[in-house]
């Protein structure tokens, strides 16, 4: 029988529960164990595919097609398990699925309710789709006290109750602010915490104490005693320089020992702490460095990119330096100001996104690239803008568009796959999860993945026209990948470039630490080519 630990949040959100489940789950794996890790969201969306990442930051995309929190995509970063869709879900989804049995009349004329109704299809959710696992973890999103996180806190409360004590852990994040006009460390806002938190009838097992400095013992002891925990459960995380220190700094303080303890089960080997003593090192010590700009609409927010932040670092690490990235906001980036903007960087990346705001600057930052030689990576939306650059400077088609920006465009160069392949439906059409991609021989794609066909993940509406693919193809920019059943163009690159590719997958989703993705290690490399010219 599965062991099922629960993971929840204090005083503040944004704490690291997603980081911190990540970082057990890798000890737990290296223990031996088979671990699967889960995210319940309180938010009453159905999912966060229709969130502004000025909200809730990245959306995440597993292989079978969730739009997902991006806690999903830490989960499999550290620990290499590919999620799922019954991996992730909301209170909007829930809410849903109840109403819609009600409706189906299943609930035989009962008068539906948070408790039993709601709580038990949250129940239903933890324990579906468990097969063999030897721990599943479930992080609760926001913070205790918050009303949407009732239901969920009541659901872990009786799931606890129905499994039995001995199977289930509750793990409690908080933080312990450091006072600089009285240099003190305050434990307060914990002990109130756990407080909400045993008003609701869940008393924390272990308590992990988010701090910029270290908690000296006198206050761990009074954490251990208004929360009624073991001294020895009281967790400390100083704030860490980078996120790969993580699964260190908790095997440090016996993280892992102490939820074995709990259950009362031996360690099956030892932690091997090498792979992220290595990356540590490579991240902090590297003083080589390469300078790559990423060009997009949301840069201001770190999370709105967080998978290619990291498979940017993921790309660094594997060619032996630091990625700096360099930030520019495409909105305030005019065409007049790309030379100057873009002065000094080695590589231009442009990311995912969706709407007409910046465009122009995209697109103008693709021809500076192009005509510079500048190894040039364009993902999803950042492919169609290399497309319509290529098409009205090169082709000669001025007006070329997509339609998702000028449905009157004569020459729409990007279009919606519905519509090209003749498709009455036009509800759903976002392509979703993985598909399959076949790669042209003696391309730059298949020297990169060195193989013929490969899988990766969507996140888009709007395709490479099929009308405009002989034109792009005979004045140099090349279809190297397309999907096998439909023929949809999934990269396009330029021969005659040192480094230019295009793809309408999002590669970072499947870039982890110890399998950093092929593409991001040759973009990194190519940047450091022509650093060095």
């Amino acid at each position: 029988m599965a062991r099922y630990i629960f993971v929840t949040g204090g005083v503040v959100s944004s704490l690291g529960k997603g980081l911190s489940s990540a970082s057990l789950a890798y000890l737990l794996q290296s223990r031996g164990f088979k671990v699967r890790l889960r995210k319940l969201d309180p938010y009453l969306n159905v999912d966060p595919g229709t969130m502004s990442p000025f909200q809730h930051g990245e959306v995440f995309v597993t292989d079978d097609g969730a739009e997902t929190d991006l806690d999903l995509g830490h989960y499999e970063r550290f620990s290499g398990i590919s999620a799922k869709q019954s991996d992730n879900i909301t209170t909007g989804k829930i809410y849903s699925d109840v109403i819609r049995r009600e409706r189906k009349g299943k609930y035989l004329g009962k008068t539906v309710q948070v408790i039993p109704h709601i709580t038990n299809r949250i129940k239903e959710f933890i324990n579906n789709d468990v097969s063999r696992e030897d721990f599943v973890i479930c992080e609760i999103g926001g913070t205790v006290g918050d009303i949407e996180s009732l239901p969920f806190l009541e659901a872990i409360r009786q799931f606890s109750n129905e499994i039995g004590k001995k199977n289930t852990l509750f793990i409690h994040l908080t933080l312990v602010p450091y006072m600089r006009a009285s240099d003190e460390i305050k434990t307060k806002p914990t002990q109130h915490s756990v407080k909400e938190l045993r008003s609701i009838g869940i008393q924390p097992d272990i308590i992990i104490c988010r701090s910029e400095r270290s908690i000296p013992i006198d206050q761990r002891k009074k954490i251990s005693l208004f929360c009624n925990v073991s001294i020895d459960d009281v967790i400390e995380t100083v704030d860490v320089k980078t996120i790969y220190e993580a699964p260190i700094s908790f095997n440090k303080e016996k993280l892992d020992e102490r939820v074995l303890k709990f259950f009362k089960i031996k360690s099956r080997k030892k932690v091997n702490l090498s792979p992220w003593k290595k990356i540590t090192k490579a991240v902090l010590n590297n003083k080589r460095t390469v300078h790559i700009a990423i060009i997009g609409k949301y840069v201001e927010l770190k999370d709105a990119y967080k998978s290619l932040d990291e498979a940017l670092t993921h790309g660094g690490i594997a060619n032996n330096l630091k990625v700096n990235l360099v930030r520019i906001e495409s909105d305030f980036l005019k065409p007049k100001d790309v030379k100057n903007k873009l002065k000094g960087v080695s590589g231009i990346l442009i990311p995912g996104g969706f709407g007409k705001r910046g465009t122009e600057g995209k697109i103008a930052a693709v021809n500076y690239a192009r005509k510079n030689k500048i190894p040039f990576l364009g993902i999803c939306f950042g492919m169609q803008m290399a497309v319509i650059e290529f098409a009205r400077n090169v082709i000669g088609l001025k007006d070329a568009n997509s339609t998702e920006m000028s449905k009157s465009t004569k020459n729409p160069v990007i279009s919606l796959m519905n519509d090209q392949l003749n498709v009455e439906e036009k509800g759903g059409t976002m392509r979703l999860g993985s598909w399959k991609c076949k790669l042209k021989k003696n391309s730059l794609a298949y020297s990169i993945y060195k193989k013929d066909l490969v899988s990766e993940r969507h996140r888009h509406r709007y395709e490479l026209n099929f009308k405009y693919n002989e034109k792009l193809n005979k004045l140099g920019m090349i279809s190297s990948g397309t999907n096998p059943k439909t023929g949809l163009v999934e990269i396009v690159e330029i021969p005659s470039h040192s480094w230019f590719i295009g793809v309408q997958f999002h590669p970072e989703y499947q870039s982890t630490v110890k399998n950093p993705h092929p593409i991001f290690v040759s973009f990194v490399s190519a940047c450091i080519k022509k650093n060095n010219q």
